[in-house]
């Protein structure tokens, strides 16, 4: 690639976006911030387009999301003939225009476009796919990143994430434009009154809320709870249908975290706006000392998932990791549909390989059937796919994944943290009519089967000798697996990119019915367990650890030991 001749085409060229020329003629003499920009492309995978935003075939832009959505374009024509995509934004910068300019991309290939009135969840996106049923959909979010990034999240007409053969079919689409020659581009106002271009009714946002409440497990529960809750949607999309959720199941006293109430694509108050991390929940945190809450909820900024914090025995604000969270809303589900008789015959639960392991004891406990599906929660969709192939999605109880993510119900195809939300206070409101907070229910969890800490835990590799040296170490533990961890045995070997796995205690070998990860998991005695996964796009390698105690201690100082062992296996110091 040559690198001067792309940054002057761009200087030529990109002339409808004023942002874009005024940063290129900035940095005309600087080699190494020219190099940032050109030396690759963004490229397009099963999550999309995610980049820093700025000008450069490297950043996110309106060219880059132009030849991205032509590509679709092209990918939907030649696979359906005609077509309709659905689209929507976040509040990062530059949501609206690039959402904006797919459409005009889209409209000029003679493909029906449904686009939002304003910012909406990307829930609400994977509904609308479905709802109309589109082709497929574009979510122009970077979820939970810094502020510097957008993103570009593309769906299938299912309503999941697009799969690996989609993605690489329309990357394919991409690789074959010239960026400024090859795209088609419409007049939106033209577009819009030809009726190519068409918003989205407001009553179908009502249908999608009629959804979400259909998957209360006791309605009318809140009402008389006296629930007290502080929410906060990180200056994201969750403000107003998270809080008119709330509103219709009978949560009143609803107090907003004010300085993340509004979108905001700048995220002040926060390094990066991830309700996994305690800085993101810094806010809500101080405002609970001050209200005193029984419950703390955060939805991130494409309100997909949801983080929460809860009080605790001495007053103080306990927060809740996503695996908790989800073993709390597995069981009430669970307990709550049995004993009124609502669970339905052969029912699923569906979680990640990297989730919590406490959920199987739960499901053995209601006899439910649990699968397990690789990360990404169009995995948790695609089970929900087949059972509907099957005319048995009725059986569908609950998805999540350790990274905050839930879905109950089957009428969209992504993890939503407005349905999550709802479950949450409702499952607080019944507990609490029973005299018991959530961190009496998570504690009274853990004394029945056992304290399950899960950890992750990264690694990194610098530059090409470190992708070298993670596929070295993969190929080691693959070839050599070892007879133990930090003294624990190993009892079973999941290796889900030779899709084999090989119980040592039996000497049986069974296929993993998955797609190919080059992930490896050992399982350990006493429900201990490794799982090792080297990231497909950065130098990293992940551990995720599962130690078993009695009580919390226990399971730290077996963790610590895991880590430790693991460390020395790997050959990382």
């Amino acid at each position: 690639m040559d690198i001067t001749k792309s940054y002057n085409e761009w200087l030529a060229n990109a002339v409808d976006d004023a942002d874009l020329i005024s940063e290129l003629k900035s940095i005309k003499d600087d080699e190494n911030e020219i190099h940032e920009r050109f030396y690759t492309s963004l490229k397009f995978g099963t999550a999309g387009l995610r980049g820093i935003i700025g000008a450069g075939t490297n950043r996110m832009n309106i060219y880059v999301v132009r030849q991205a959505t032509q590509g679709l374009a092209n990918y939907v024509l030649s696979k359906y003939g005609k077509g309709s995509v659905a689209i929507s934004h976040d509040s990062r910068i530059k949501a609206d225009l690039f959402m904006i300019e797919a459409a005009r991309v889209l409209a000029a290939n003679g493909i029906k476009v449904y686009i939002t009135k304003e910012l909406e969840p990307t829930p609400v996106l994977s509904y609308l796919v479905r709802y109309f049923k589109c082709q497929a959909g574009i979510m122009i979010t970077a979820s939970h990143n810094p502020a510097a990034y957008n993103g570009y999240k593309a769906y299938g007409e299912d309503g999941c994430q697009m799969t690996d053969v989609a993605a690489s079919a329309v990357y394919d689409e991409i690789c074959k434009l010239d960026i400024f020659k090859d795209v088609k581009i419409a007049d939106f106002d033209e577009a819009v009154k030809s009726g190519i271009i068409e918003y989205v009714d407001d009553s179908v946002y009502d249908s999608y809320l009629e959804k979400v409440m259909e998957q209360q497990v006791n309605p009318g529960i809140c009402k008389g709870a006296d629930l007290k809750v502080v929410y906060t949607p990180l200056n994201g999309t969750g403000n107003k249908l998270v809080r008119k959720v709330l509103d219709k199941i009978g949560v009143a006293d609803v107090e907003i975290v004010k300085e993340q109430e509004l979108p905001d694509g700048n995220f002040t108050t926060c390094p990066y706006p991830n309700p996994e991390i305690k800085e993101a929940l810094q806010k809500g945190l101080e405002l609970c000392e001050k209200v005193q809450p029984d419950l703390l909820l955060a939805t991130d900024p494409d309100a997909d998932r949801v983080g929460i914090a809860v009080k605790d025995y001495d007053g103080s604000y306990r927060l809740i990791s996503g695996n908790e969270n989800g073993v709390m809303l597995t069981n009430y589900i669970l307990s709550c549909k049995k004993s009124n008789s609502t669970l339905p015959e052969k029912p699923v639960v569906v979680k990640t390989i990297v989730t919590t392991k406490l959920i199987d004891k739960l499901c053995q406990k209601y006899g439910c059937e649990l699968k397990n599906v690789l990360t990404g929660f169009k995995y948790i969709g695609e089970v929900i796919l087949n059972l509907e192939k099957k005319h048995e999605e009725n059986r569908y109880l609950f998805g999540f994944e350790e990274s905050y993510g839930y879905l109950s119900g089957t009428y969209v195809r992504d993890k939503d943290a407005v349905v999550a939300s709802m479950l949450v206070c409702e499952m607080a409101a019944y507990y609490k009519k029973q005299g018991k907070s959530l961190a009496q229910v998570i504690d009274g969890l853990y004394e029945e089967f056992g304290y399950y800490l899960n950890q992750t835990y990264s690694f990194e590799f610098d530059g090409a000798a470190g992708m070298k040296k993670m596929e070295e170490i993969m190929t080691t533990v693959r070839n050599n697996t070892p007879s133990d961890v930090a003294g624990y045995k190993v009892v079973k070997v999941s290796d889900y990119f030779l899709k084999k796995e090989h119980d040592i205690v039996s000497g049986t070998t069974a296929d993993i019915d998955l797609p190919t990860s080059n992930v490896i998991a050992l399982h350990l005695e006493g429900d201990n367990a490794v799982i090792i996964r080297p990231s497909g796009t950065e130098p990293k390698i992940k551990l995720y650890i599962t130690s078993v105690g009695k009580d919390k201690d226990e399971a730290h100082s077996i963790c610590d030991a895991l880590v430790k062992s693991s460390k020395e296996i790997l050959g990382i110091k």
